[in-house]
């Protein structure tokens, strides 16, 4: 019996001491006076494929927590410009003089008189042919006359082929009284913001010009241009700061130039958490420690070596991170500090590439689109 007990106490001993060891090996103290360098997480990105799964082959800072890194850039919207001309529309107010004669022009016609509502609430009445929701306009003796898509001389030469049926040799002349089938919407910081009518063919800056600027509140990061509902591919703030043309593109009715105020700071944080969504960013700033921990980690099954951030750096160009937050947590790299919008995915298990990630991303993303910055919703959420 005693043999028993010795022997069960000398396997107790060697197992202690064997976890001492390893725990010893893993996290010894360092002896006093120490000092131990540990470099930020700054790093450059190279390429545009995944860096290797290792810091020391990827030419990056090994004391860094970032373990892959990949550029991503959207191309510019490219199109053709439009026609010169002014493309007359519903309810535009056409001033229309056949032979300086009142009865058959638009011209001291009060029954072609329409009443205009200005954006601030003024009403007017203006002398005038408006065009219809069908894009037509009504003209006396002549009666229903189709406008919609024609410039003013191809109205032009439309009624002059009419009004010889009653008048000898007439002359025609088509003008725009009032400017109102192709509104562009300034929303956000804008000194002055509202609708406002293009009266040509408008480039964005001179879009944003008709807001006479914006104030400084302004986040020109996540400015961005809406056309049928998707946010386009161009960088307001590329064109304001640094005078890039290929951002200058022209404008169609009905687009939205918006530029967001710089106070709603937020991250993201999903996948295997208890919060996941939207998460304020202080005034101080957020880590990606301070994130994972109000996003509370689920009480298994995620995998911390390699967490996956989404980083815009403006409406076009982006920045796809791999981080090991196990070695923030061990002291080996400093806390990583997170940017306005950045998008952290706490995996289940170790991801493949980031076309599995972005899979796995992608309902949260879908979910929260109208939060996003611009980058995230163009490059994954446009299709």
């Amino acid at each position: 019996m005693k043999q028993t007990r010795y022997l069960k106490l000398s396997v107790f001993l060697l197992l202690a001491l064997s976890l001492i060891f390893t725990s010893c090996a893993r996290y010894r103290d360092v002896p006093p006076g120490t000092v131990k360098e540990i470099r930020g997480p700054g790093f450059e990105s190279v390429g545009m494929k995944d860096l290797p799964k290792t810091n020391s082959t990827s030419g990056q800072n090994t004391d860094s927590s970032i373990v892959e890194a990949q550029i991503v850039t959207v191309l510019p919207l490219a199109e053709p410009p439009p026609s010169p001309e002014y493309i007359v529309g519903p309810f535009d107010v056409l001033n229309i003089n056949v032979s300086g004669k009142p009865e058959f022009s638009s011209m001291g016609s009060t029954a072609g008189s329409v009443t205009i509502v200005s954006t601030v609430g003024m009403v007017s009445q203006a002398t005038g042919c408006r065009v219809d929701g069908s894009g037509n306009i009504q003209l006396p003796y002549v009666g229903s006359v189709h406008v919609w898509g024609m410039t003013l001389q191809e109205i032009q030469d439309r009624l002059m082929t009419i009004y010889p049926k009653y008048l000898n040799e007439p002359w025609v002349i088509v003008d725009v009284k009032e400017f109102r089938s192709c509104p562009v919407y300034l929303l956000g910081q804008f000194r002055n913001s509202g609708t406002f009518y293009m009266d040509r063919p408008f480039n964005l800056l001179q879009g944003i010009a008709l807001g006479s600027g914006y104030d400084s509140s302004a986040d020109l990061t996540s400015a961005r241009l809406i056309r049928e509902k998707k946010i386009m591919p161009v960088d307001i703030h590329d064109l304001l700061t640094n005078g890039d043309q290929r951002q200058n593109v022209w404008l169609k009715p009905g687009d939205t130039i918006y530029i967001p105020d710089n106070k709603d700071r937020q991250v993201f944080v999903f996948g295997a958490v208890k919060k996941s969504g939207p998460l304020p960013m202080p005034t101080g700033g957020l880590s990606l420690s301070q994130a994972i921990a109000s996003a509370e980690l689920r009480d298994t099954g995620y995998d911390l070596n390699y967490i996956r951030i989404i980083r815009s750096h403006s409406a076009t160009r982006g920045e796809l991170m791999v981080v090991d937050f196990e070695k923030i947590m061990r002291g080996d790299a400093l806390p990583l500090v997170l940017r306005k919008g950045d998008i952290i995915y706490v995996p289940k298990s170790n991801l493949g590439s980031w076309n599995d990630a972005i899979a796995e991303i992608l309902p949260s993303l879908q979910a929260f689109s109208a939060l996003l910055q611009p980058f995230v919703n163009i490059k994954y959420l446009s299709q």
